[in-house]
Order: structure tokens, then sequence, then C-alpha cells
């Protein structure tokens, strides 16, 4: 079950870096969804690597195949298999590392819990599962899209800098017109720099993703165990080289007072019940309130790095690691899409759990 994600909504993933794809099963999918294939190879696209200077230049096109599940355009309710072939394997790159524990990746962890490993850019530990994930839940978007429920990320960090501007006065959609996905054009062109000098220093660097979810009626989320951000924050911490989740005052709220940090409840013209403050981030006793979800995700510098380092191999002996192939110097450009589908699947699981729902 380590594979599988979700209640109503199931995802399976499989297939390695270097083996010969990554894929996904979407169980519980409604049927008579219209299945845009066009919606989601975009969002395979906002993913894959090789698509800027400051991205690793892997070259793979990422091109979704849709094995089942769908019939003349539209989700039948049976399983959705889908699939992407690798293309620009360079397992060379790392034999030298066979027998090796590179610093701070999964190398020791599933050496010991398998008995066994796939050296190859880290098997099944690698960032590139990630597109199935993104396959997912772009599935997830086009049902959600039918309760107007609109989820978008954008980069608010990277190392020291950082976008302070509030959410609420930001462009988010403007985040898709630079390589960083920062809406500040102004911020974004000092993130870039930052990251490409880090490049050329045979260095990464960390970096923070936020995302903010419009549009989620009251209910979503169980009380208990299952609470709405519960998951979120299970959801996130899932996604290769997360350190951290926030959901709405997140850590800066233990500096307010309670009478401060009280979201105080209101009616709007419509009698709708409103909160005058969102410091709850849209959710209230693990169960959505109706305001705006919003959250944060920190990202750690990227563990493969240019530079000689020490380590030790499977024997116990002191070795040197260098770091060669094609790695990323910052995460969180490429990390985006992937923040935004696990939402996604997160809000479009609780969403067909909270009713019985049939699209005609």
């Amino acid at each position: 079950m380590s594979n599988t994600y979700g209640t109503i909504f199931r995802i399976t993933t499989f297939g390695e870096s270097h083996g010969n794809a990554v894929g996904v099963i979407v169980d519980g999918c409604p049927p008579n969804i219209e299945i845009d294939e066009a919606f989601i190879q975009s969002e395979m696209a906002r993913r894959k690597p090789g698509q800027s200077k400051i991205v690793t230049q892997r070259q793979e096109d990422d091109v979704i195949e849709i094995l089942s599940g769908v019939f003349e355009g539209k989700s039948t309710g049976t399983p959705i298999a889908m699939m992407v072939r690798n293309a620009d394997q360079r397992s060379k790159d790392y034999s030298h590392i066979a027998d090796r524990y590179r610093p701070s990746h999964a190398d020791y962890t599933y050496q010991e819990k398998y008995g066994f490993r796939d050296y190859r850019g880290g098997g099944r530990s690698s960032a590139r599962e990630t597109l199935a994930r993104v396959a997912a839940g772009a599935l997830a978007k086009i049902i959600l899209a039918k309760a107007n429920i609109k989820i978008q990320a954008y980069v608010s960090q990277v190392g020291p800098l950082k976008l302070t501007t509030d959410y609420k006065a930001l462009n988010i959609p403007n985040a898709e017109t630079n390589i960083i996905r920062c809406p500040d054009d102004e911020v974004a062109e000092k993130m870039i720099a930052f990251i490409d000098e880090t490049r050329k220093n045979k260095d990464t660097v960390g970096g923070v993703v936020s995302c903010v979810i419009e549009g989620s009626p009251v209910g979503l989320g169980e009380p208990v165990f299952d609470k709405l951000h519960a998951e979120l924050g299970k959801a996130m911490l899932s996604i290769n080289a997360v350190k951290g989740f926030e959901y709405g005052s997140g850590f800066e709220g233990v500096e307010l007072f309670g009478s401060q940090h009280n979201d105080k409840f209101y009616a709007d013209e419509d009698g709708t019940v409103r909160t005058q403050t969102n410091h709850s981030g849209g959710i209230q006793g693990g169960i959505s309130n109706g305001e705006d979800i919003y959250f944060r995700v920190a990202f750690k510098p990227v563990a493969t790095i240019m530079i000689d380092q020490e380590s030790i191999n499977d024997k116990g002996e002191t070795v040197t690691v260098s770091g060669k192939g094609r790695h990323d110097p910052c995460v969180v450009p490429r990390a985006v899409p992937i923040v935004e589908a696990m939402a996604a699947i997160v809000m479009v699981d609780f969403y067909l759990r909270n009713k019985a729902i049939r699209f005609d």
C-alpha cells in the first residue's frame, strides 16, 4: 500500500527513474467525465525536465499515454491507467555510486530496508516518480473544475530571497510567465540569477512553494484523524525533498494573541457565513469553512551536488562521492505543478467522500 494514496479517488504509481516507464493507475474517477488529454499533457509539460537553464537538462518530452478507463473521450468509471515512457536515461552516470551512499539520499535507507536498491537515479526514490502524480492530479483538477474549485501554486522563496506580498495582492497566474514561477517579475529575476549563480558554483539551493485553493465548499475533511489539513500535510510531505508544511498563519501565528488570531464570523449580503480574517487558512476543526485554503511547502536543497563529498560505501569504508549526471540546482520551479497535483488529489478525494456525485 506504500505506493497507493487516497480513499475513493485512489492513485497507485509505478516505475523507476531509469526503467522503461513511469505511470499511475487512478481508481475511483467518476464516469462520464470529459477527459481533456491536451490539458493533462500541458500539466506534464510544466513538470518535465529540460524546460529552462535553471533545471535539470535531462531531455524528456513526458508524453502521456492513456491505456485504459477512457472511451470516446470520457471516463468509464473503471481504472484509468496512464504512462510515460523514459527516453533519455543515462544509467552509466550512476555506475560510480553503485556501492556508495550519497549524502542525504535514500541510498542507505533503501539498502537497509530492502537489502537491495536500484542505484540508477535512485529508482523509486527519484523525483521522476512525481510525473505520475501530476498526471493523476490533472484528472483531479478536471473533476474539481466542475465544482468551481481552483488550485494555484507559485514560488515564494529561493534560498534567502522571499516574496513577502500577501497572495491576495498577487497576480498568481503571472507565475507561469517566467522560468522560476514567481508571480512578481522583479523578485523572479533575482531568484533566477541566484539559482544560476548557485548552479555555476556546482551547488544547490532550497525554496518554498505557496499554494492557494479557492472555491472549496464548506465541509470537506473529517474531524479527527482525517483532518483536511492533516491530509494536505501528508500529501505534501510525501513529495521528494519536502522538509516542511504549514497552513494558514503557520508558525508566525504563535506571535499573535488569541484576540488577534481568532477569525470572527459574519454573514455577508447573501447570508453566507464568512470570516473577517483567515488565519485559519480556510480550515477549522479539520474541516473546510469555505474561505481560501492556503499553505506553504518547504523544499530542501537538492542532495546531488557537483562537488566531491566524503561518505562511505556498503562495506563501511570511507570513500569520495563525486556528483555526476543531470540534476536540478533548485527543485521549486518544477515542484509547483507537483504541489498543485497533490493538493488536487487530496481535495477531489474529500469532495467525493463528502457526498455521492454523478456527472452527466
